[in-house]
């Protein structure tokens, strides 16, 4: 895996001063958001694209509502966000979109994605564990409800993971049911 990685600049943002640094693997440009000190065991959330969520306000997630609660956090206490560019479980914008109308038509999130051809999630953790190797941090404190992150970790103490629930809406109720009943969330 051959990757690029830029200087660190100054982020300020409403939720504090952080510092942003990206890791360039191929085509994707993923972020680390950062606020120092570090730590020896910084808090880190592992955060999945989502341009609906993230930074429309989409209500069929949780996903901008856990990015914001892992900043606010990470401002307060130290630590970083690591965002990976893998837009809609790593399935593209284009294709979220077409998941997004399969469930408009009753499918779940699994269903529409199987529907469309994928599997329920697409992701690959991998660029985590160079990004963690690269800042030399070996234990942390986790926000996930996402198992597939935790095992996806190797060669890194997770000391705590912190569970990050968001409450329900009605416009996101099943979905949330349908990440902890059949992908194994822990919400």
């Amino acid at each position: 895996m051959r990757i690029h990685i830029s200087n660190v600049a100054k982020l300020p943002t409403k939720f504090g001063e952080f510092k942003i640094q990206s890791f360039q693997e191929g085509i994707k440009e993923h972020l680390v958001i950062f606020k120092e000190p570090i730590g020896d065991i910084p808090l880190i959330r592992i955060h999945s694209e989502c341009l609906t969520g993230d930074s429309l306000g989409s209500l069929k997630c949780d996903c901008g509502e856990q990015l914001e609660y892992a900043l606010v956090n990470i401002a307060d206490s130290g630590g970083m966000v690591i965002y990976l560019r893998q837009e809609g479980r790593n399935i593209g914008l284009f294709n979220k979109v077409n998941a997004y109308a399969l469930q408009d038509k009753g499918l779940d999130t699994i269903e529409a994605n199987h529907q469309l051809g994928f599997q329920e999630d697409e992701r690959n953790y991998e660029i985590v564990n160079y990004i963690l190797d690269y800042f030399d941090i070996k234990k942390i404190h986790l926000l996930t409800n996402n198992p597939k992150k935790i095992e996806s970790l190797s060669g890194i103490e997770i000391v705590k993971r912190w569970p990050i629930i968001m409450a329900s809406n009605k416009f996101n109720e099943d979905y949330l049911k349908t990440k902890k009943e059949l992908m194994g969330h822990m919400i």
